[in-house]
């Protein structure tokens, strides 16, 4: 994995448990949180993908926890690919809405709003909190029902890369093979992934400041200017120091976040 990539990746996880550049893949909490106050309906685990164009594939060897089993999204033919979805992220410290744009990614915003409707994401904390300077990742990720960085909801969907964003400061050549960087602009929620195409489930990140990646991670929406002054309350607060697993060195720019972040309710407005 080429370097660039590798500092990136250590976000993205629906099921990793490896440690690149040094850092933990997942952050692990002292607790798997709640279930929802009125559970969702359990349903059998899937076993074949949807028949739909955006072939959710279920992931029976990493099921959600029972009380999130949710089953696969509706998978219409065409997907919606135009308008918008609101949703209200109600968390413990603030309200953060959101705006999914269906033409950004139609199948990524298909599945959240299915997860949200579903209640999934209620009462599941943000579970990792990252601010590094150089190259800048400043990010809140949440959607891990497990709370541990490695949960999902039983499914992968497919990768919509994005192609619009900005290209990021270039200091040196690109070594063979390395993908170039572009900057997720503060404001933007996109989806989590393993590092493996087509490997995003139900984690995704908010975007606090602006953030330097490969384009590997689906931008599906923005939140709003009030939802990004909660984010920078949470980031203000700092990260819990943790322990580098490669130099042993405490580190506090990757970890979970000081000012504890439970999502209450995800509200689809509509």
């Amino acid at each position: 994995m080429a370097a660039g990539v590798a500092v990136a990746s250590v976000l993205l996880l629906t099921g990793c448990t490896t440690t690149v550049t040094g850092l933990p893949a997942s952050i692990p909490v002292s607790s798997t949180p709640a279930g929802p106050t009125v559970p969702v309906s359990q349903v059998p685990m899937p076993t074949e993908a949807s028949n739909g164009p955006c072939r959710y594939r279920p992931t029976p060897a990493q099921p959600p926890p029972t009380d999130r089993r949710v089953g696969l999204p509706n998978d219409p033919s065409p997907t919606p690919d135009t308008g918008t979805v609101v949703i209200n992220l109600r968390t413990n410290d603030g309200d953060i809405p959101l705006t999914l744009n269906r033409a950004q990614a139609p199948c990524t915003v298909q599945s959240f709003e299915f997860l949200a409707r579903q209640r999934f994401f209620d009462d599941t904390p943000c579970h990792r909190l990252t601010d590094y300077a150089s190259p800048p990742l400043k990010v809140l990720q949440c959607g891990d029902p497990t709370g541990t960085g490695s949960g999902g909801p039983g499914y992968t969907i497919p990768d919509e890369k994005p192609t619009t964003l900005r290209p990021a400061p270039s200091t040196a050549p690109l070594p063979p093979g390395e993908q170039a960087s572009v900057i997720y602009p503060a404001g933007t929620i996109a989806m989590a992934n393993t590092g493996q195409p087509n490997s995003g489930g139900s984690q995704f990140f908010l975007v606090y400041g602006d953030s330097q990646l490969p384009p590997d991670y689906a931008v599906f929406g923005t939140t709003s200017p009030a939802g990004l002054a909660v984010l920078d309350q949470i980031a203000a607060a700092g990260i819990i120091v943790g322990t580098d697993p490669t130099s042993g060195a405490p580190t506090s720019t990757d970890g979970r976040p000081k000012l504890a972040v439970t999502i209450r309710q995800a509200v689809v407005q509509g």
